[in-house]
């Protein structure tokens, strides 16, 4: 039981304190979860879902790190953003061949 207190107050001081890192990673999250829908089902919208949320979520955090920079390491913000919009790119030229 103080188990689930503790991650039920961790979540709550997350929300309540950063929203917008709370919803990056709730993209973050949903990038993931359809990723992986996509890969057992081989279905394009999964796909295309999914490159949606990671590009979003790395426009977000690209966004606020430049309006408000945090005290993570600047090279661990590059990379993630970089590896976001890489995926993405990559989703959106994979969703190419089910149209040609």
């Amino acid at each position: 039981m103080r188990l689930w207190q503790f991650w039920s107050r961790t979540l709550l001081l997350t929300i309540q304190y950063n929203p917008p890192e709370f919803i990056e990673h709730l993209m973050i999250l949903g990038t993931l979860i359809l990723g992986m829908r996509w890969i057992f089902t081989d279905n394009w919208p999964y796909l295309l879902l999914s490159s949606n949320f990671a590009l979003g979520a790395a426009i977000s955090m690209w966004v606020r790190e430049t309006i408000a920079p945090s005290h993570r390491p600047r090279i661990v913000m590059v990379f993630s953003v970089a590896m976001l919009l890489i995926y993405s790119a990559y989703a959106f030229a994979d969703i190419a061949r089910y149209y040609l």
